[in-house]
């Protein structure tokens, strides 16, 4: 999977479906692309893949999309970069009879898909959230938080996870939808990471430069997370700092396992993209649009807290699990 080009698409009568990832280097799109590539090949549908340079990059996105349009596919499968600024083009696919699915990440307004296939992101920033606090106990209250978040747009997932771990932890998140409107003195600061380890080590230093007593640290994902640690491990400060994130891949797990991460929250991207390709599939055969979870506004493909320090009343299952469902 590359920087969008345009493909040669599928033959005469043939189903096509487009997959459009947000970059083709993080383990989680991979194992999304595995996933759905598994899924097409079992139901014999034509799966074209297509992947931004950088987390940020939309215009890959929106020319993936147009090609996928022009090829005439069945449908989409996309994981958006600009939750709010794609809902043009994405209004254009469905006009034109694409099924569009997001995966991972909802747009904003969330019903600008046809569907949402989803971890409950607010659930689990909310898990490593109350797992945190809980670890602290008595302690959680003269806490100094870091959050690396993802990128300055703000997309719907970085905002879940951000505001369900506040919730989690204890803190009052104001307005649910937007990042960094706390007043909660705990708040030590905010910072981006573009979800990559570079982008953590740069955030968890600009961040120590604001408050060097900082001791909890929440991240977007856990490669944003590995390069946090990198930082506070040169300064010192490892191991009297409490480090979180949500991903479940497998070099994520293993960094629960050697105590790097405390706990993280265990995504199921494989499950993502194979339940989209299905239901595209099902959809091109009887018009039928996939069923949302009950009492949620997208389709719950699961979350679990994988750490070796369980906290009492806070659900989680052990690394060794983690080891056997994690993915990259």
């Amino acid at each position: 999977m590359t920087a969008f080009a345009a493909p040669a698409f599928a033959q005469s009568g043939g189903d096509t479906v487009c997959l459009i990832t947000k970059t083709d280097t993080n383990p989680f799109f991979v194992k999304m692309k595995e996933g759905a590539e598994a899924k097409a090949k079992e139901l014999g549908i034509n799966l074209q893949s297509y992947a931004g340079r950088i987390d940020g990059d939309v215009e890959s996105q929106v020319a993936a999309i147009e090609s996928c349009i022009a090829g005439r596919a069945k449908g989409i499968l996309i994981t958006p970069v600009d939750t709010k600024g794609e809902v043009p083009i994405i209004k254009k696919a469905r006009d034109a009879g694409l099924l569009v699915i997001a995966l991972d990440t909802a747009f904003d307004p969330i019903d600008t898909a046809d569907a949402t296939f989803a971890t409950d992101n607010f659930e689990a920033g909310k898990l490593i959230g109350q797992w945190a606090k809980g670890t602290l106990g008595d302690k959680a209250k003269d806490a100094h938080i870091a959050f690396l978040d993802l990128i300055p747009a703000q997309p719907s997932v970085d905002v879940m996870r951000d505001q369900g771990f506040m919730q989690g932890f204890g803190i009052d998140v104001k307005n649910k939808n937007v990042i960094g409107d706390e007043n909660d003195p705990r708040i030590s600061g905010h910072d981006i990471t573009n979800g990559n380890e570079e982008g953590g080590r740069q955030a968890m230093e600009n961040l120590l430069q604001k408050d060097p007593n900082i001791n909890v640290v929440y991240t977007i994902n856990e490669p944003a997370a590995a390069g946090a640690y990198q930082t506070l491990k040169s300064l010192g400060k490892d191991s009297d700092t409490l480090l979180v994130s949500i991903d479940g891949g497998c070099p994520g797990v293993q960094n629960v396992k050697e105590g790097i991460i405390g706990a993280t929250s265990m995504q199921y991207p494989l499950k993502m993209a194979a339940l989209g390709v299905e239901a595209i599939a099902h959809y091109v055969k009887t018009g039928e649009k996939p069923k949302k979870t009950e009492g949620l506004d997208f389709t719950n493909t699961g979350v679990d807290l994988i750490t070796d320090k369980p906290v009492d009343g806070v659900p989680s299952k052990d690394t060794a699990y983690g080891a056997k469902a994690c993915w990259g």
